[in-house]
């Protein structure tokens, strides 16, 4: 009894080490793809420009990472290595993800996870880019619907760090940069403050004059000393939180200002002008479409709030974010959307869905496409190389069976980053699998 007891064990402990290599063989991240060697083009799909122009039997040809046609299929004169027909199909920019945190978020009730945020107060100096994690686990499931690109935006104290831009197929940071240190996050302080919660709001009452007016005071003198070093070239005493403010007043970095009330907005746009900031961009902006005149005649850009969310004020309409691109668009101001927030880790990969939101509201299919393609790039400053499908740009691209911006039509056939070839896998996919196969063999 002894000697089959044992077997027992062993065999017991040999199924628990095959299933735990099944596991880890199954879960692999994929590996991020080599640089483009051959050409492609992808033929007889619907192209989705970026900037508005759809065609129709449509074809995209690149090599060496940069596109080199675009156009009808039957105009194709050059010849390619590799033919993807996409008949019945559609080809989309890559969406880039504004304001975002994969990469530096990775289970949001674990704190040892996030790096998207600091300690202090004034830390323009705190660079997301070197703390982002290449080989996380939620980036093949935002990549597998279509989100290519993304903004590692700071969070939290009063100036959060500075932003970077990336693309999502890298073995490491530095590899992943598309534009490092693009911008400088500041959170404008609230005019008011909200009591409650979103099932029973409270009373909106106005802050304390006194704590706010100190809080825009510290702000002010924090920017005239980093605008007075910016004026030296070539410092005796290096600081290097104001050798991180140096950019926002030579226009080498975008001010980012998180504010949502129009008597916030208003405040930040003139405080910047006052300052000397080169150029600003809203974060938040729900407001936004209420000062539209300030917005426009000073160029400023608007990154939008998470349209999936509830009112910001008790009596505002129920689908008032929902219209809010729509709104901005009739007043003639440049904006993309952003999917920050809570449990963004878990919903990133809804991005295009948001834009489906925004076309069911007011916009064409195409403007609604812009706000997380073109108008994004233009928005981050990179739309002369990616954003939209133009010869000489990345092509950073994909193609999806049908509309991507609907849940029911988005999936993805091909991706590819710089002209690099993505395995479109993900965890949900290969645990999809495992599972399929265990049930698969139980009813053998």
């Amino acid at each position: 009894m002894k000697h089959v007891s044992a077997l027992a064990g062993r065999s017991t402990l040999v199924c628990v080490l095959l299933t735990i290599l099944v596991i880890r063989v199954t879960a692999q991240q994929p590996i991020p793809a080599p640089k483009q060697t051959r050409s492609v083009v992808i033929t007889n799909a619907t192209v989705h420009v970026g900037d508005g122009k759809v065609i129709d039997e449509g074809a995209v040809g690149f090599r060496n990472g940069l596109i080199d046609y675009v156009g009808y299929t039957y105009g194709l004169k050059t010849a390619y290595d590799t033919i993807i027909d996409a008949r019945g199909e559609h080809v989309y920019p890559g969406a880039i993800a504004v304001d975002a945190r994969v990469g530096l978020e990775e289970i949001e009730q674990v704190r040892a996870t996030l790096d998207m945020r600091d300690v202090g107060v004034m830390e323009p100096e705190l660079r997301t880019v070197v703390a982002y994690k290449a080989d996380s686990r939620l980036i093949p499931t935002v990549r597998c619907n279509g989100v290519l690109m993304a903004q590692l935006a700071p969070t939290g104290l009063v100036i959060s760090g500075t932003s970077s831009i990336v693309q999502l197929d890298a073995w490491d940071w530095e590899e992943a940069t598309v534009k490092a240190d693009d911008g400088v996050f500041l959170n404008w302080p609230a005019a008011y403050q909200r009591n409650g919660w979103w099932a029973e709001p409270g009373e909106t009452d106005q802050e304390k004059k006194d704590a706010r007016a100190k809080k825009l005071e510290e702000i002010t003198a924090f920017f005239r000393k980093a605008k007075g070093y910016a004026q030296v070239p070539a410092p005796v005493a290096v600081d290097l939180r104001m050798e991180a403010m140096r950019g926002v007043f030579n226009g080498n970095k975008t001010l980012f200002v998180r504010a949502s009330a129009a008597h916030e907005i208003t405040e930040a746009v003139q405080f910047a002008k006052t300052e000397g900031v080169r150029r600003i961009v809203i974060v938040g902006g729900y407001d936004a479409w209420r000062v539209a005149d300030l917005l426009r005649e000073n160029k400023v850009d608007v990154v939008l709030q998470r349209l999936h969310s509830l009112p910001m004020r008790p009596d505002d309409d129920i689908d008032l974010p929902y219209r809010l691109p729509a709104l901005l668009k009739e007043r003639g101001v440049r904006f993309c959307l952003s999917y920050a927030g809570e449990h963004e880790a878990s919903g990133l990969r809804n991005l295009l869905f948001l834009a489906g939101t925004a076309r069911a509201y007011g916009l064409s299919s195409e403007d609604a496409l812009r706000a997380i393609t073109l108008d994004a790039a233009a928005v981050l400053g990179i739309d002369d190389r990616c954003g939209s499908l133009v010869v000489g740009k990345e092509a950073t691209l994909f193609v999806s069976a049908g509309d991507a911006l609907d849940v029911r039509g988005n999936a993805l056939r091909h991706a590819f980053i710089q002209g690099r070839s993505l395995v479109l896998d993900d965890h949900q996919k290969q645990l999809y699998r495992m599972y399929r196969e265990r049930a698969a063999q139980e009813r053998q």
